[in-house]
């Protein structure tokens, strides 16, 4: 990386590009991946966070390629492994910051136990998953998250496998942070990545990326402006559960199970609507699953946003606490811990 003169680090004057490579995204026209980096880079610089405090880690697939666009330390790593890489460092080197670029093939296939085991341990890691629901980087394969009936090259009659819930997932982990996102609401993703990069924990951030070659349009109806007001619902801390074009559509919980409302109904307030909070895991159980669930009236909208924060300790804050309470207990000493307590001397 270029080396800035430590006034300059010291003040906080780095701009959005001194946070990229000079390497030019591989990436296809169009790609949502193109749009992340570019927050990324953003969001680092609004931070203020150093070049040589942060680390990139990824897998293999087209999203694994974004260390290479960071001008911070990272590693390409082998498919599935991010999360393992990335632990055994932010053990090690608990003041950096480690960021995750991953995939849904990389991360909820090959690699779901260890992305798994990353997220119940809670390490303070922030893992940007984005999921374009195919395999783009092997040309058009089924993935994890891809949709009953999707045709691929693997499923030319259309895949019969339930996708993954990378929400369901991550709570029934153990996260500690969850968050939803879309390529097409930069405004947006900049605020879910300030979000995940404060929480102390494990941040799982999930966004939808087009891919244009294998799976184009995937998402369109959440970020096409004739269908996003009323096929999404950006969910905030402490306000009621509101969208449609004119803000005239909510959500509701009948007993457990939500239900979309016509605000326009005099029958119905905004008084009883879902108060969103991000503190409940119960209902933000509920609400990785809410577009799955059929309502009576009409489809449910998908959610985006922060869904659940908790706040717990970290794996490398305790090992370090166990390291430090063990050196306080016991004196330093190699050749006593080598004989221990089961050795004696011959005469």
């Amino acid at each position: 990386m270029t080396e800035l003169p430590n006034k300059d680090l010291e003040q906080g004057k780095l701009k959005p590009s001194d946070y990229a490579s000079d390497q030019e995204p591989k990436w296809c026209a169009g790609c949502g991946d193109l749009s992340v980096l570019k927050q990324i880079h953003t969001v680092l610089a609004e931070l203020g966070h150093k070049r040589e405090d942060l680390a990139f880690i990824s897998g293999i697939g087209c999203s694994s390629r974004l260390p290479y666009y960071m001008d911070t330390y990272g590693i390409h790593g082998i498919h599935g492994r991010a999360a393992v890489i990335a632990e055994g460092l932010k053990t090690a080197r608990p003041d950096l910051s480690v960021w995750i670029a991953t995939g849904d093939g990389d991360a909820l296939a090959i690699g779901l136990n260890h992305t798994l085991q990353m997220i119940r341990r809670n390490l303070d890691i922030n893992m940007i998953l984005l999921n374009n629901e195919i395999y783009g980087l092997t040309k058009g394969q089924f993935s994890p998250t891809s949709q009953v009936g999707q045709k691929t090259v693997t499923t030319p009659m259309g895949t019969v496998e339930h996708p993954v819930n990378t929400g369901s997932i991550c709570l029934g982990s153990g996260g500690t942070f969850f968050a939803r996102g879309i390529d097409r609401n930069p405004a947006h993703m900049r605020t879910l990545l300030e979000r995940a990069d404060k929480h102390h924990g494990t941040s799982v951030l999930e966004i939808y990326q087009n891919c244009p070659i294998f799976n184009d349009g995937a998402f369109t109806i959440f970020s096409d402006r004739a269908t996003k007001s009323n096929s999404t619902v950006y969910v905030e801390h402490g306000q009621p559960m509101v969208y449609g074009e004119n803000n005239d559509r909510g959500v509701k919980l009948d007993g457990h199970k939500p239900v979309s409302v016509d605000l326009n109904d005099p029958n119905v307030s905004k008084d009883d609507l879902w108060i969103h909070d991000e503190n409940d895991y119960i209902k933000a159980s509920i609400l990785t699953r809410m577009y799955e669930i059929p309502s009576e009236n009409m489809t449910l909208p998908r959610p985006l946003g922060v869904f659940y924060v908790e706040d717990r300790f970290t794996y490398e804050d305790a090992t370090v606490d166990q390291i430090n309470e063990a050196k306080s207990k016991k004196d330093a000493d190699l050749r006593k811990l080598f004989e221990g307590s089961t050795t004696w001397e011959i005469k």
